[in-house]
């Protein structure tokens, strides 16, 4: 039974941001995978040390997913263990996984991190550098003073700030999609207020406004048709893990996009079949990727796989680091979509692993 060697790599890359990648390594090909888990990522290296010294085919067909840091490094060891398999056999990741005739995917610029300056101002200019840097689409997360515990006034005072600043983008981006991401801040009432309040700003969608459990099922599906009433669109389900973390929700009808993530919801393959699903239940296919390089090309690779999809998130402008920690130049955006280089093997590139950053290996 074949054995690989295993190495955890733990990069800080600004003061507020650490991304995890992980190896493996047949003593000849190295493959790999992402973990990033925000403010979980000492939990996410118990995990790593928790596993065997080396690990066999049998150890990567039996990882945990029960819990969210379990699942991002069971995740990343799947993604380093396809993209192994696909430069072993002298392929492209997304020709290993069924590319679906395709290189050139759609994408769009998450601004959030890169946004220091959080007044309207701030936000519309850093919405207009992306736009110039090749982006159609822009998504914000202006609600930095909202908390779900907040009373009534207090929330909608919050909220005012941020709808500024969503007005700002919507002045910079004109007609072009502009979604925005609550990053689950508002309990109900307020959610269904926010919904009304951003109808005349129009985004595109409205992403993560509650907590998401299966005991708020009912009332993510009320929150849907107030936004699609209101010519919106309800977006989701970042953090949910494996094809059955998602049943739930498309069963009742939660959400009109869903945004997986290879870093958590269990790798390439079960996210390509969690696609499957969500085409069977009509919901949008987005995935999550807000993080490093490595992610960011899985999930490229992962959309070249499905004959067609929802823009693909990617992180604009954190650190110049996401180009310098990989060994070959990431695709650039033109007109809002990116061209996968086919004819590299895998993935294609590999992390420029820092010395001064590395984790432990085994």
């Amino acid at each position: 039974m074949s054995e690989f060697t295993v190495q955890f790599v733990p990069v800080t890359v600004t003061p507020a941001t650490i991304w995890l990648f992980v190896s493996l390594s047949d003593g000849e090909t190295v493959g790999w995978g992402e973990a990033t888990l925000e403010n979980q990522e000492a939990t996410v290296t118990d995990c790593f040390n928790a596993l065997p010294k080396r690990l066999t085919e049998a150890d990567l067909a039996d990882l945990r997913f029960d819990t969210l840091p379990q699942a991002a490094l069971s995740s990343a060891l799947r993604q380093a263990q396809a993209d192994l398999a696909a430069r072993m056999a002298g392929v492209s990741l997304s020709d290993h996984l069924g590319r679906a005739g395709r290189d050139q995917i759609g994408i769009y610029a998450n601004i959030n991190r890169s946004t220091r300056d959080r007044s309207p101002e701030g936000m519309a200019s850093n919405a207009r550098r992306a736009l110039a840097h090749g982006h159609n689409a822009i998504k914000v997360a202006p609600f930095d003073e909202v908390r779900a515990t907040m009373g009534r006034r207090e929330m909608t005072d919050a909220m005012g700030l941020g709808l500024a600043r969503i007005a700002a983008v919507r002045d910079v981006v004109g007609e072009r999609r502009l979604m925005v991401d609550c990053h689950w801040r508002f309990d109900v009432a307020g959610a269904g207020r926010l919904i009304d309040a951003c109808a005349p700003l129009k985004p595109y969608w409205i992403e993560c406004p509650i907590l998401e459990t299966e005991a708020g099922i009912a009332e993510l599906v009320s929150l849907r048709r107030r936004a699609n009433a209101a010519g919106m669109r309800l977006a989701g389900l970042e953090t949910a893990i494996l094809r059955q973390g998602f049943a739930p929700y498309l069963a009742a009808g939660a959400y009109d996009v869903m945004m997986p993530d290879v870093k958590y919801c269990g790798g390439p393959r079960e996210m390509l079949a969690i696609s499957v699903d969500m085409a069977r239940h009509g919901v949008a296919f987005s995935p999550h990727n807000p993080s490093g390089p490595i992610c960011h090309m899985h999930s490229m690779h992962i959309c070249a796989s499905l004959p067609q999809e929802e823009l693909l998130e990617t992180q604009f402008d954190e650190t110049p680091m996401f180009d310098s920690l990989v060994d070959q130049a990431l695709p650039q955006p033109i007109g809002g979509r990116v061209t996968l280089p086919m004819s590299r093997l895998g993935l294609g590139l590999s992390l420029v692993v820092p010395q001064p950053e590395s984790g432990p290996s085994t």
